[in-house]
Formats: structure tokens, C-alpha cells, sequence
């Protein structure tokens, strides 16, 4: 009987989607930054990633890939961020990346961005992947194996973790609840969109919320457990 819920537990495991197990998590996006013309509520747009582990992150060759609606993943030099060596995320803390010089449209974003990029995404209809590895040109499912990390789709685009979110505007975002820890690979589920929403950098306070990982259903400490 033992050797049966083992192996029902190893099943269950493997059957598992990918994204969760992740503690590195797109925990923001906001496209509408600098329109002259729609009001946006910042002058850039930006990605805020986030990390739930307890341990420091090296994010080292770790890229922000934008692709449109029904385009491919980092599809120009200009759709793909890459971390610089040394670029490091502290445990239950954020990252923000803002892209593009701000403009006239819309305020500062409140807080200063960690790192800056070229990325132009769309305010209503777009989606944001985070690999560890660079992927060039790549459609949805072509990922190099093993590099995808997470991913967002917003509006009309492809390629989203179960559905998209709503289409944003120049005025609103989609922000990861519970503060970024919220992850059960379903964008629609895991993400609010959120009117102003506020961004946090690396200097920002941690989520409060965020003092352990839990043990995912499947995990190996859930494994070990059943073992016993």
C-alpha cells in the first residue's frame, strides 16, 4: 500500500504544471506608459518581477522577453532585457524594470527602477515571458527547454499560463495578488487588473506575507512526507 501512494505521490509530480515550482514570478506589468494622447499613469512601462524564496536569486543571464499579440518571443534586440551579470534578487523582494526614456505622458513611477530596457509593449494587447536564458525569435511552445520561467498574457495575446488577463489600458495594469505570491498558472486567476497600480523596486519593503515557501502539492517535502 505504501509503494502505491508513492507512486500515486510521483504522478502527481510529474503531472504538475512547471511555472509553480518557480519562486521567481512576473508579479507586474504595465504597457500604457507615455501616450500623449490617452492619459497614461506613467511616462515608461515597466515588469516587475518578484522572488518568494527564502534565499537570495542571482538573476545573471536571466531575460524579459515581450512578444505581441500572436508574435514571437524576444522578436528584436529591442524585445529582449537581459540581467546584467551580478544582478541579484533578495529573497521575498522585487526587481523593477522599466522600459523606454521617460516621456511626457503620464508621472514618474514613484519609485526608481533597478534597471532600465528598450521593450515598447502594447497597452491593451501583449505578452511578457521571463527565461533564464536567452530565446530569440521563438514562437509560443518553441521555448528552449527548460529556460521558460513564467509567463503573462494580457488581452487578445497567445501563450498565456491557462487564460489571459483582461486587455490593460494606458491607465491600468495587471498585478500579481497577495503581493506576488499568488501562483497556481492561471494568469486570469493570479493577476488583478489594477487602476494605478503601484510598482516596487529592489529598495522596497518585502511582502510582509512572504516568510516561507509552502510545499506544493506533489513536491518533493510532500513526497518525504508520505514516505515516512
Amino acid at each position: 500500500m505504501k509503494r502505491l501512494v508513492t507512486l500515486l505521490a510521483l504522478s502527481a509530480l510529474c503531472a504538475a504544471p512547471a511555472f509553480a515550482a518557480n519562486a521567481l514570478r512576473i508579479s507586474q506589468v504595465y504597457g500604457g506608459g507615455g501616450s500623449a494622447t490617452a492619459g497614461p499613469t506613467y511616462n515608461v512601462d515597466y515588469v516587475e518581477i518578484f522572488n518568494s524564496s527564502s534565499s537570495a536569486i542571482n538573476l545573471s543571464g536571466y531575460t524579459i522577453e515581450y512578444g505581441s499579440a500572436a508574435g514571437n518571443w524576444g522578436s528584436s534586440a529591442t524585445n529582449i532585457f537581459t540581467f546584467p551579470v551580478g544582478a541579484t534578487i533578495q529573497p521575498c523582494a522585487y526587481i523593477l524594470v522599466a522600459s523606454g526614456t521617460p516621456s511626457a505622458g503620464g508621472g514618474a513611477l514613484g519609485v526608481t527602477p533597478d534597471y532600465t530596457m528598450t521593450i515598447a509593449a502594447s497597452a491593451t494587447n501583449g505578452k511578457f515571458a521571463l527565461f533564464n536564458a536567452v530565446n530569440t525569435n521563438l514562437a509560443c511552445g518553441s521555448e528552449l527547454v527548460g529556460t521558460l520561467v513564467d509567463k503573462l498574457a494580457y488581452g487578445t495575446a497567445n501563450c498565456a499560463e491557462g487564460t489571459a488577463v483582461s486587455a490593460l489600458t494606458t491607465t491600468t495594469g495587471a498585478v500579481r495578488n497577495n503581493g506576488g505570491l499568488t501562483d497556481t498558472d492561471a494568469n486570469n486567476l493570479d493577476f488583478t487588473i489594477t487602476t494605478a497600480p503601484v510598482p516596487h523596486n529592489a529598495a522596497s519593503a518585502i511582502n510582509p506575507a512572504c516568510t516561507v515557501v509552502p510545499t506544493r502539492k506533489g513536491s518533493w517535502g510532500s513526497l518525504k512526507a508520505i514516505y515516512r
